[in-house]
């Protein structure tokens, strides 16, 4: 099997990551990264873009073969076209065609959560696994559904388990009330906790660090979305019946913390679905732009 040399592309909020990627469809690693803030704008972000994928180039020993970028929202892998996304400035955006002319390289474009899932399936904690879904708890939530074992996007749609009414009430930025991520990502917690002491925190991980404490507020807020988690799980269990619910992202961090009330939470619910296994991912923070060199890969191989 070729080892191919890719750089890859992890476009986020409020960052864009890359990182000279080597492997194989199996196996990839990072041998250089760099990083640069994501600018509010289309055109600056695709400046962005090239000038990572030509400082990675120029530190690398060997021709670089393609690029793989991946971003948040609803995207459409086959036609390499950011559909739609909340936060950042594109809307129906061609971005595989038009970065493949300027950059002079194939490139493939893809979800930033299906592409963690990918690397998770093929060299992380999905290993194993034909029916599971991988879900990043960070600023949102989503799922990369492996199903029969291929990950499935639903044209760009599939996935949005943070959008999920698990029936607190809660109203969300996307228009509907009740959703998963209003309480349980990582983002919220550390909103929730403020809002309800007034006291600001920098993240979720400082509340996980005042729920090993036993400071009550930082309890509440943490039993909040474990409860709003288990639901969510719930409903994959009931309509995927997946062998196991993959757990990444900031929040992932917490461990056992989080792993153990929400495993005795689904156990409280369950009632005829298949009891998924709950693991924790095994690439951290790097499965985004991991995803992204395999997507690139495969575009190579295909």
């Amino acid at each position: 099997m070729a080892r191919r040399h890719v750089v890859a592309v992890d476009i986020g909020g409020t960052e864009t990551k890359a990182a000279l990627v080597t492997g194989t469809r199996e196996s990839v690693a990072a041998q250089k990264h760099a990083r640069r803030a994501t600018p509010g704008e289309l055109e600056p972000l695709l400046d962005v873009i090239a000038e990572l994928v030509t400082e990675l180039g120029n530190a690398s020993e060997h021709e670089i073969d393609a690029v793989g970028i991946v971003a948040p929202g609803i995207v459409d892998e086959a036609n390499g076209v950011g559909v739609y996304t909340t936060n950042l400035p594109w809307s129906q955006f061609p971005f595989s065609t038009v970065l493949t002319e300027r950059l002079g390289l194939p490139v493939a474009f893809g979800h930033d959560v299906r592409a963690a899932g990918l690397a998770e399936c093929r060299m992380g904690a999905a290993r194993d696994l034909r029916n599971a879904v991988i879900m990043p708890i960070g600023t949102g939530i989503a799922g990369a559904l492996l199903l029969d074992g291929k990950i499935y996007s639903g044209e760009g749609y599939a996935g949005e388990i943070g959008h999920v009414n698990v029936g607190h009430g809660v109203p969300c930025a996307c228009g509907q009330i009740g959703c998963v991520e209003t309480v349980a990502s990582s983002a919220a917690i550390a909103r929730r906790y403020t809002a309800r002491t007034g006291i600001p925190v920098k993240g979720a991980a400082e509340v996980a660090l005042r729920v090993r404490d036993g400071e009550q507020d930082a309890v509440a807020v943490w039993h909040e979305a474990v409860d709003a988690l288990a639901r969510g799980i719930l409903v994959l269990a009931t309509l995927l019946g997946p062998e196991a619910v993959v757990l990444g992202g900031g929040l992932a961090l917490a461990g056992d913390l989080l792993v153990e009330p929400l495993r005795e939470r689904l156990d409280g619910l369950i009632a005829f679905q298949r009891r998924p296994e709950l693991r924790l991912a095994a690439l951290g923070d790097e499965a985004g732009f991991l995803g992204a060199a395999l997507l690139a890969i495969d575009t190579l191989e295909a």
